[in-house]
């Protein structure tokens, strides 16, 4: 295969439907499936066809074989694999974008914004790796004593103290699943399959049924790039299959170390609870629900409310309300302020006009979302907006309740994954730092405030630290910036381990682990923890943190 940009290019000339067990091009034997335009219902060719076990094993031994080379690759050598992916993807934008926008109904400028984000995701990894800090490299040097370790009296000298070295090395292969309602960021070439392979682990990529002509067209640019850099075929293969079925095989197989995923809570709780029945259980990083509240503060309302409104109409619609960060929860305080808030952002809710949900399926769901928390007690629609049509068209709805109602039920927290929200009227302040306490764990939370409103805020912020990824204020939370202090993760259930994030250069850290070298000949180091630091990278020695 030639593999410079221009050949990632002649990927687009003709799709097969097939997938990448390493650089082989395979055909599927289990059921045949394909990619439907959600806006006129018709499938897509080519056909693929589902991959079995025999798939799976073979790409997660591809991968356990391409492990050793990979991750002790030069590190400069791996920024330049990934910035060939990001040269390749950047090349197939005109046929990604097409086919993207047949396969989810989404529009070619949101597309276009999506593929810069994928490869600005890419090259910001490669960044990292020639940075250097990821290492992780401590040193602590030895130090003499005058007695056997563990003899020294009390107060006395203290025992030697041994060369201490730490460094982060990979987990090993990671398996990643494509969402639905990102193509390309959150897909085949995503934030997943980036930092893993910045990190040094080979990736196995399911793809979504959803986009599989997208998933073809961005593993084919990443294929190009493993060949061109003349790394082991195991390092990057695509499967196409049932996530109960072939999905479940890849977490539970033995060569697979981790896990990234986006999705539904059921299907991220159903891989984390296969990946822990393992005989060596597994790290899941599942991003699943968050509803996303947005806190309207007192005075921030009294001076803005009409537009506060207009505002959020714009950001919950904002993708037919298919980002995970769409703000489906209001939480104010009952007066004139959310009246006109309330009153404004119905009218512009009445006044959309629909739009095409990414499959039949999503809207089907997001319908029924909306019927079961309508029929919940004390929820009344304050405005539906229009219908597009086809089985995948979606309605923008806003719904009401009050404080006690909202606490009594549960259920008025579960996740509608479209252009629904929920507002909620609280009595007065100290009812709605209850509203606030009682939430599940979020990607984000929101504040609106004004100058008089700081004080309330300082009592609410540790409640909203302890329930969110990211806080948010005097903005909206659709939009997740890709950089170095980023968080897009949070407490359970919008993600399965709040320590991490999915997006921003740290997410590298989930799928590294440390390892320290205790005495060492400098022969056997590596050459993070090298005295020469031929990588010329930040080291804390001593407790100190130098410059490479």
């Amino acid at each position: 295969m030639t593999t410079t940009a221009g050949a990632a290019g002649s990927v687009a000339a003709g799709l097969t439907g097939r997938m990448f067990i390493g650089a082989e091009r395979v055909d599927g034997t289990g059921t045949e499936v394909h990619s439907v335009d959600p806006r006129t219902g018709r499938p897509l060719a080519p056909p693929s066809h589902h991959g079995t076990t025999t798939e799976v094993r073979r790409a997660c031994a591809l991968a356990e074989e391409a492990f050793d080379a990979y991750r002790n690759a030069d590190p400069q050598r791996r920024a330049g694999f990934l910035e060939r992916v990001a040269d390749n993807l950047t090349a197939l934008t005109d046929a990604l974008v097409d086919r993207a926008g047949k396969e989810t109904g989404l529009p070619p400028v949101r597309l276009a914004g999506e593929v810069v984000r994928t490869t600005n995701q890419f090259r910001l990894f490669a960044d990292v790796l020639r940075e250097g800090s990821w290492h992780g490299a401590r040193i602590d040097p030895a130090e003499p004593g005058q007695a056997p370790p563990g003899q020294a009296p009390p107060g006395r000298t203290p025992p030697a103290r041994p060369d201490l070295r730490q460094r982060r090395i990979p987990l090993g292969p990671v398996a990643v699943f494509g969402a639905s309602n990102f193509p390309l960021a959150f897909s085949v070439a995503g934030g997943d399959t980036a930092s893993a392979l910045a990190a040094g682990c080979p990736v196995v990529v399911k793809a979504h049924d959803a986009h599989l002509g997208t998933s073809e067209l961005a593993a084919g640019a990443i294929r190009a790039a493993v060949a061109e850099h003349a790394l082991p075929d195991g390092v990057f293969s695509l499967l196409i299959g049932d996530g109960p079925t072939l999905g479940t095989e890849l977490v539970v197989d033995p060569r697979i170390q981790a896990v990234g995923f986006t999705g539904s809570r059921a299907a991220g709780l159903a891989l984390v609870r296969a990946a822990a029945a393992r005989p060596r259980p597994i790290p899941v990083y599942a991003e699943m629900s968050s509803v996303n509240p947005v806190v309207l503060m007192p005075g921030a309302l009294a001076a803005g409310g009409e537009s506060l409104g207009r505002d959020f109409v714009a950001s919950l619609t904002l993708g037919a309300g298919q980002f995970c960060t769409s703000p489906g929860l209001i939480l104010g305080v009952d007066g004139l302020g959310l009246d006109v808030f309330v009153t404004t952002a119905a009218r512009a809710v009445t006044s959309t006009t629909g739009a095409v949900m990414l499959t039949a399926g999503i809207a089907r769901s997001y319908q029924a979302a909306v019927a079961a928390t309508a029929a919940r007690r004390g929820v009344t629609i304050v405005a539906r907006g229009g219908a597009a049509a086809g089985a995948a068209g979606g309605q923008a709805v806003l719904m009401a309740v009050g404080g006690d109602d909202f606490l009594a039920d549960p259920a008025l927290q579960d996740e509608m994954f479209g252009p629904a929200a929920l507002v909620v009227r609280c009595r007065d302040l100290a009812h709605l730092g209850t509203v606030v306490r009682s939430l599940e764990g979020q990607l984000t939370a929101s504040v609106h405030a004004v100058g008089a409103d700081l004080d309330d805020v300082r009592r609410l912020l540790p409640a909203l630290e302890l329930r969110a990824g990211r806080i948010i204020f005097d903005g909206w939370p659709t939009g997740v910036d890709v950089g170095h202090a980023v968080v897009h993760g949070g407490p359970f259930p919008a993600t399965s381990d709040s320590r991490t994030t999915s997006v921003g250069s740290s997410a590298i850290e989930r799928f590294l682990r440390p390892v320290a070298y205790q005495n060492a000949p400098g022969a056997l180091l590596p050459g993070a923890l090298r005295d020469d630091n031929p990588y010329r990278i930040p080291r804390r020695i001593g407790g100190k943190l130098l410059p490479g």
